[in-house]
């Protein structure tokens, strides 16, 4: 489970701060548990995503190890993944749109 204010990586929403973790209701399941994500590149979206059983792949934010291994890797090209690309800079150099 991530924490509040912790950097994760969504490969749909690229960097992303846990903004939140509330207590949303659901139709059949009563009250579930929600990430309130804040993408770092898109400060004014906001997006919920469950706790348990999300669609949508999230992970810690890699370390400035596995963030210069992405960038050298020739078989990753980051032109064709801005998302990713943006989280490596992030990582790097720190770089926030």
């Amino acid at each position: 489970m991530f924490q509040k204010k912790q950097y994760i990586y969504s490969e749909t929403l690229g960097v992303c701060q846990v903004e939140n973790i509330t207590q949303l209701a659901v139709e059949k399941a009563g009250q579930a548990a929600y990430y309130v994500l804040r993408p770092v590149f898109a400060k004014e979206e906001v997006s919920y995503i469950p706790v348990e059983n999300h669609q949508v792949v999230l992970r810690e934010l890699f370390s400035e190890e596995e963030a210069k291994q992405i960038e050298s890797d020739p078989s990753i090209d980051l032109t064709k993944d801005l998302k990713l690309k943006d989280a490596v800079d992030f990582v790097l150099h720190g770089k926030r749109n």
